[in-house]
């Protein structure tokens, strides 16, 4: 920021805090060209420049209170905009620590989606929903089949949506069991 930029943002900072909407607006777009030049000589020209100066921008509307006409706007503006981009410096890299790049979303392999499909034994899973006692049976029908909600479930029966619940959860329950599926 050039000095005769700080002393117009100095004004329009005043200006800003007595309540000039239009000064105010004019400093926000000041202080995002700003933002986004230090930040690419800083990093260089990075997909997340934007959110810099964005970030920054938010940050300067929270603290604009905090600013002492009295003291250089340059220092205070700066201040802001490097904990920004130091947070978002931070947070890229827990980001490419933690995910793959790629432009493309990896392919399914098809043929494991039809192996798993296939294994499952339909038969035995209508069995097994058969057995369920009728108040069991019609819930999880409703959930699942016909993808009722719980309070729609609830008023069609005569239930509270906490019985409708529980009675849903045993269900599931007996089905694990006579499906032979882990917890009980």
């Amino acid at each position: 920021m050039t000095r005769e930029q700080e002393q117009h943002a100095t004004v329009l900072m005043i200006r800003a805090q007595q309540g000039d909407r239009l000064a105010y607006a004019e400093l926000l777009t000041l202080f995002a060209a700003a933002a986004r030049r230090y930040a690419r000589s800083r990093v260089g020209d990075v997909p997340w420049l934007d959110d810099v100066a964005q970030e920054t921008l938010v940050s300067i509307h929270g603290a604009r209170q905090t600013y002492d006409p009295a003291r250089p706007i340059a220092p205070w503006f700066y201040a802001i905009l490097s904990s920004r981009m130091i947070d978002l410096i931070r947070r890229e890299r827990r980001v490419r620590a933690r995910e793959v790049p790629g432009d493309e979303l990896p392919e399914p392999d098809a043929g494991s989606f039809h192996e798993e499909r296939d294994a499952v034994d339909f038969g035995k899973v209508k069995a097994a929903l058969e057995a369920l006692p009728d108040r069991q049976r019609e819930i999880v029908t409703a959930l699942k089949l016909r993808d009722e909600s719980v309070k729609e479930i609830g008023a069609r029966l005569g239930m509270s949506p906490s019985a409708v619940k529980v009675t849903a959860h045993r269900a599931y329950r007996a089905l694990r069991r006579a499906l032979g599926g882990g917890r009980s």
